[in-house]
């Protein structure tokens, strides 16, 4: 199934029905009267969040949403059918946005929940409401309301309480296979992830969501590269690993590099708390991982784990921080017994 995170969509509420101008004519009744129906409203556009759906890829191929209109009033009091509803099931975790792509009117986080993005329009009264004492035979009805036309946008943000972050070939990808049930592409060369992954990690018996999303390069934050398109993926996150390269000669630089990139992103990203770790350290000797490990904690000025998502090292010690910053515990001192 083809990834969308992103489509425009045009909706339509439909009209109210218009109320009808009818007499009672009867034999043998003396005194008839205006009994003219009012006009059914329209049918109103709803979106709702589902469960079991992971992209918008539906709303590619159907993109125009119009509801029924009411049915107009009719003789013998008789009320006009109303217009049947359309809902737009999407992803939780969607965001609904105006015409202009900044607006947002609602943003679907749980499952079930709805809102109302285009009202049906009320029917027209028939002659038999304008009856008074002073107006006995009414010969007018009104016009059912015309139903809301708009254009919106549907904008995906996958749900996650971690998120993978880091240049390409960095790793993201392995470590995620590696603690996961998710078996992301994997490759020996740059932008192997094309779209976001999802894998549940379980720690403790604990579980909570982890996002992939393709590799950030520098100049992200103007256009370049893959991630940037996907980085609204790990707003929602709680915590974000960081995950760099042991094998490059310049990890401070790229270090440097990608939180350059969210902070320029957004300064929800930039402000959000991140877990730094070396990767790839089973292709390194002891002396050069203590020499890069210790660049990095000065860069970073903080600490700095160690592993290896095709070895398994340090996977567990790793997993239990985010866990804990997921939770909003306190950090333990690496080298420290952790306890649940």
């Amino acid at each position: 199934m083809k990834f969308l995170d992103l489509t425009k969509v045009y909706i339509r509420s439909g009209g109210g029905g218009a109320g009808c101008v009818s007499f009672r004519r009867e034999k043998f009744v003396e005194f008839g009267g205006p009994d003219g129906g009012d006009g059914g409203n329209g049918g109103s556009v709803w979106a709702e969040a589902v469960d079991g759906l992971n992209t918008l890829i539906d709303f590619r191929y159907q993109q125009h949403f119009f509801a029924k209109s009411g049915q107009g009033g009719m003789g013998s009091q008789r009320t006009g059918k109303t217009g049947d509803d359309i809902v737009l099931r999407v992803p939780v975790g969607t965001e609904i946005l105006d015409e202009d792509e900044e607006t947002v009117i609602a943003d679907l986080v749980t499952v079930g929940q709805r809102v109302l993005l285009a009202k049906g329009g009320n029917g027209g009264w028939g002659n038999l409401a304008f009856k008074s004492s002073t107006n006995r035979s009414p010969a007018r009805a009104n016009p059912g309301q015309e139903g809301i036309e708009r254009t919106i946008w549907l904008r995906l943000k996958l749900i996650a309480d971690a998120g993978l972050v880091g240049l390409p070939n960095a790793g993201k990808s392995t470590f995620l296979a590696a603690v996961s049930n998710a078996r992301p592409k994997i490759a020996d060369y740059p932008f192997t992830t094309l779209v976001p992954n999802l894998g549940v990690v379980g720690i403790d018996g604990a579980e909570f969501v982890m996002a992939d999303i393709p590799g950030l390069i520098e100049g992200a934050s103007e256009g370049r590269g893959l991630g940037m398109q996907f980085l609204a993926h790990v707003e929602r996150c709680k915590v974000l690993l960081h995950l760099v390269d042991g094998t490059s000669s310049t990890i401070t630089k790229d270090y440097r590099t990608i939180v350059k990139e969210l902070e320029a992103y957004s300064e929800i990203l930039g402000d959000k708390p991140r877990i730094l770790a070396l990767n790839k350290c089973d292709a390194l000797d002891k002396s050069t991982i203590t020499t890069r490990r210790k660049a990095l904690e000065k860069a970073s000025g903080g600490p700095v784990f160690v592993i290896s998502g095709v070895a398994g090292v340090g996977l567990q010690d790793t997993l239990r921080a985010i866990y804990r910053e997921i939770q909003g515990e306190a950090p333990v001192e690496e080298g420290k017994p952790w306890q649940p």
